[in-house]
């Protein structure tokens, strides 16, 4: 067993050797839930889908069992909801041809407090063992609490590698918090046209969440969609999808950074822009 979880699973949609799976990696995604994944990493999954010199590797933390659940899941229990959003990752995983999909399988509470020094140790195994060039977490503004939880143990498993291994990029997505937010210059625009139909595809095998009420499908090709044409005002778009990060490289550059008050520093620049704009036309 690789992994300290009991719960723990890993899947190779394309039964290569786990080893070379794990190392042909150049783009993770590292998130909480099943299907955040598709949402939060979509840009690195299709800069990756059908590319022999690129492959997307995908880590899931929690086991997802205390979702919501409506229509024919009402009745399933945390347990049987375990499995079915384990079933349904993998077949995202096949469906996105990820190079490999680990589910950890820790619940919430562990990855806040209960296991924090457990989940570290297994998200730096998998750093180690992918090197990839290019990270996908979610931001620190987030507000979902497992997210930012998330987020947190990440970053220090990513400060427990060398240097010289640490990724070239690592960024902050959106998922519960949108990144609209953000001043131009502090966001990162990911362009994500390249497979208009895939984010449809992907979000589709998460049945449960979807007759569970929650209409993922249509709310981020939406969203993506709106990102591109509200971007700006005074250009006509360059793309029709686009998703919104945060530049976290710093963080894994200068291990003295806070956290904490790296976010913020986002906050204070979008607080000073609107004072600004308020007193020039006062």
């Amino acid at each position: 067993m690789l992994f300290r979880h009991s719960k723990a699973d890993l899947f190779v949609p394309d039964q290569t050797d786990p080893a070379q799976a794990f190392a042909r990696v150049t783009h993770l995604g590292i998130v909480s839930h099943q299907d955040d994944l598709e949402i939060a990493a979509y840009h690195g999954i299709t800069e990756c889908f059908r590319r022999d010199e690129k492959w997307f590797g995908g880590v899931v933390v929690t086991n997802g069992s205390g979702s919501p659940r409506k229509g024919p899941y009402a009745h399933y229990t945390d347990e049987e909801m375990l499995e079915v959003r384990k079933h349904e990752q993998r077949k995202a995983a096949f469906v996105g041809e990820y190079s490999v999909m680990v589910q950890l399988g820790y619940p919430s509470e562990d990855v806040k407090t209960g296991r924090k020094e457990d989940v570290s140790d297994d998200l730096l195994r998998i750093l180690k063992l992918t090197q990839p060039q290019f990270v996908y977490l979610h931001n620190p503004a987030d507000r979902h609490d497992t997210h930012v939880a998330t987020f947190l143990r990440c970053l220090e498993a990513l400060r427990s590698l060398p240097k010289e291994a640490r990724p070239q990029r690592v960024y902050g997505c959106e998922v519960w918090r949108k990144l609209d937010w953000l001043l131009s210059e502090d966001k990162v625009m990911l362009w994500v046209d390249q497979y208009p139909h895939l984010i449809g595809a992907l979000l589709a095998v998460f049945d449960s969440q979807i007759s569970g009420g929650k209409r993922y499908d249509l709310a981020e090709e939406g969203l993506r969609r709106a990102n591109a044409t509200y971007f700006d005002s005074h250009t006509t778009d360059a793309t029709n999808s686009l998703t919104f990060a945060m530049d976290l490289t710093p963080l894994i550059q200068d291990d003295t950074l806070n956290p904490e008050e790296f976010a913020l520093g986002f906050v204070d620049r979008l607080k000073d822009d609107v004072r600004a704009r308020m007193r020039k036309f006062a």
